[in-house]
């Protein structure tokens, strides 16, 4: 559905953005993280603690 097109996305279920080529964590109105999923996991900051809390619905 998204193919040659950009997509934007909100969520609050980080499963989703995992899917997503580049991910832009807010906090407060301000970017705190930006990279891809695996990027994000390795730094280990906002969105892999977001991530881990809600990863039991994605296993």
């Amino acid at each position: 559905m998204s193919e040659d097109r950009t997509t934007i996305i909100v969520s609050h279920r980080v499963g989703s953005a995992r899917l997503a080529e580049r991910i832009i964590v807010l906090e407060e109105g301000m970017v705190v993280e930006d990279g891809s999923h695996e990027e994000l996991m390795q730094r280990r900051g906002v969105d892999h603690e977001l991530y881990q809390m809600q990863a039991q619905w994605y296993h």
